[in-house]
């Protein structure tokens, strides 16, 4: 394909430096929108914007002068569809976790408060408000302990829970102070004492679950000791836990142990923890405690801190009846003592068991009559699969001291380690070579994102989200201790690759982008669809996917769409009504490449105000 002609170069020359300049005040504009907790211009932006005249932004980026699109940078189009404001009371609105909708379903095993999605005429098709007064969060690690008050405005579990040192309310923020129900010293403290037994700071325990995790700090103190923990808790009485802990920049969902699996696959977390999390372990026949153990990794460890641990101490501060107590806890020993978990500790309120490395470490298990053992060829698939109380079989080992699907390399060498499901070819179509392949070319992809946008490396973006995550390339290469990416690994994808994600120390979850994602409004950052459109084309409408990126992201938050450039004219045109500010860009290896990047920001809007743009 011939380039244009030009007597001298000056007039191709000329375009160049106008399409860079449209980008630096693309840029420019993306920076300057940030506010801080306060609602002032973000210093880190603007430092960088101002001291940024050169504006590094790749040449070649310059998608309109070879595919004849639109020239504009507007979040507006002409003949864009235009979406409206929800009515100011869904500000904080969880389509699948819908508190009415939830009352109709049966309250056995939390039935009612799983995901119970709105069919398709009953779902918005308008633009999710953020309250009056909403501001970015604080970076981290600020946002650790504080929250502004009008990003989540309720009150009530620094009253419900105001003993316990979880929440204090002052003035425009919310304080947290790092306590919890079952550490009123502290997280720290409380991690310390788990660390006596756990080998929490050397990389060995990098992935960590945390059920029913309440406001989250329990996963918020143990990112210092690089160990990122996936917190959950449902949309109930506690209002706003979930959201908290997002705001708070600590990685978290919306979910509960109740009919169907988790989201996650078999042998993902390091660490597994309940701090009086309200969960009924011995009950159902130990149906719950086996579904830990199905995600927990050979030699991972389990903690239940708070009831019935040492009960026998405890049971007149707790006010139950010691019998009751007595009998919670045998279940919990009896169905810990089938999965052949090893009691490491038990002190004050706090138990510690250690999953085996393998089967052989338990062969007395493969006679008991009680241990119903599940089909290990169903062990990943869990999307809206009913939980049953049955063992998950250990993978094959070839001598007693094999860790049982490969031994993991401490954090951060696990983190481009070749992952045991690579290596042992449990991936179809996915070899060493082309797991390598992947890396580097993340790494290029990534490095071009940073040269995009400049704000990735400051800490602007904590929460990250990516859609499509695959083998988790794009969270390897952009990972640093400013921020964290939820892998998202959609379930209709070829692969079921989420296992491998978390072999690199990653954290994701399975999820159908048909649907709606287990999130409050406003809790991404940062948003990356890698084929997303293409992936989903014919399964359902992009303007629904839209919509609910739409709901997750942030005030001025960014979007980075990856696909083929016909699908992103399509995309484009429909975000032309959503309020975001949008630029098409050529790949980073030139514009004879079909495949297209879309970035975008949201515009900064509340309920009953105006938005911001960049005109």
């Amino acid at each position: 394909m011939a380039r244009p002609n030009s007597a001298d170069g000056r007039t191709r020359t000329s375009v160049q430096i106008l399409i860079v300049a449209g980008l630096c005040l693309f840029f420019y504009a993306l920076g300057a929108w940030q506010r801080s907790g306060f609602g002032k211009g973000d210093s880190i932006a603007l430092a960088i914007t101002n001291s940024g005249a050169d504006c590094d932004v790749a040449s070649n980026l310059n998608f309109e002068t070879h595919h004849g699109g639109e020239s504009e940078t507007s979040g507006e189009s002409e003949n864009a569809k235009v979406f409206e404001p929800c009515n100011s009371h869904f500000t904080d609105y969880t389509p699948c976790q819908d508190q009415k909708r939830a009352m109709t379903f049966p309250r056995e095993n939390m039935n009612y408060r799983e995901r119970h999605c709105p069919p398709e005429g009953e779902k918005l098709h308008c633009l999710i408000p953020a309250p009056k007064g909403y501001v970015t969060p604080f970076p981290w690690p600020k946002s650790r302990d504080y929250v502004p008050y009008a990003n989540a405005p309720y009150k009530a579990l620094t009253v419900e829970k105001a003993i316990q040192n979880w929440i204090q309310y002052e003035g425009s923020v919310f304080r947290f102070p790092g306590g919890g129900t079952q550490f009123p010293q502290g997280a720290d403290k409380y991690i310390d004492q788990l660390a006596s037994v756990i080998p929490i700071d050397n990389g060995t325990v990098r992935t960590a679950l945390d059920t029913g995790c309440g406001v989250a700090s329990w996963g918020a103190y143990l990112w210092s000791r690089k160990v990122i923990a996936m917190s959950f808790a449902p949309r109930d009485s506690h209002e706003a836990q979930v959201q908290f802990a997002l705001e708070r920049g600590v990685p978290a969902v919306i979910g509960v142990l109740g009919t169907i699996k988790m989201p996650y696959p078999s042998r993902s977390f390091d660490m597994a923890h309940c701090s009086r999390c309200l969960i009924q372990w011995g009950s159902n026949d130990g149906m719950y405690l086996k579904e830990v153990d199905r995600v927990l990794r050979p030699g991972g460890y389990w903690i239940l801190s708070g009831p019935p641990i040492n009960w026998r101490t405890n049971y007149k501060a707790w006010q139950r009846p010691k019998e009751e107590l007595q009998e919670e806890q045998r279940k919990i020993e009896e169905v810990a003592s089938l999965l052949c978990w090893e009691k490491k500790y038990e002190k004050g309120e706090i138990a510690i068991w250690q999953k085996r490395i393998n089967a052989e470490s338990c062969r007395a298990r493969q006679d008991d009559s009680r241990a119903t053992f599940c089909k290990s060829a169903e062990d990943n698939d869990v999307w809206y699969k009913k939980m049953e109380a049955c063992v998950t079989p250990y993978p094959d080992v070839n001598d007693s001291d094999e860790v049982a699907g490969g031994e993991l390399k401490p954090f951060p060498q696990r983190l481009y380690a070749v992952p045991p499901r690579i290596v042992s070819g449990s991936i179809s179509g996915v070899s060493v070579e082309t797991y390598q392949e992947d890396s580097n070319k993340w790494k290029r992809h990534v490095n071009a994102y940073k040269k995009m946008n400049k704000l990735l490396d400051t800490g602007r973006y904590r929460n990250i989200m990516d859609m499509n995550a695959r083998l988790g390339g794009f969270a390897a290469a952009i990972e640093s201790p400013k921020l964290w990416t939820m892998n998202v690994v959609p379930t209709i994808a070829d692969k079921s690759t989420l296992g491998v994600i978390y072999e690199r120390g990653l954290i994701g979850i399975y999820h159908d982008w048909c649907e709606a994602f287990s999130t409050y409004p406003r809790t991404y950052d940062l948003i990356h669809a890698n084929g997303v459109f293409s992936l989903y084309n014919d399964k359902c409408d992009a303007e629904d996917i839209l919509l609910e990126m739409d709901r997750i992201l942030r005030p001025e938050g960014a979007v980075i769409i990856r696909d083929e450039v016909d699908v992103l004219i399509k995309v484009k045109k429909i975000v032309g009504g959503m309020r975001w500010d949008t630029k098409m860009m050529d790949h980073e290896d030139g514009p004879l490449v079909p495949e297209k990047i879309l970035v975008a920001v949201k515009q900064y809007w509340v309920a009953g105000g105006n938005s911001t743009s960049s005109h």
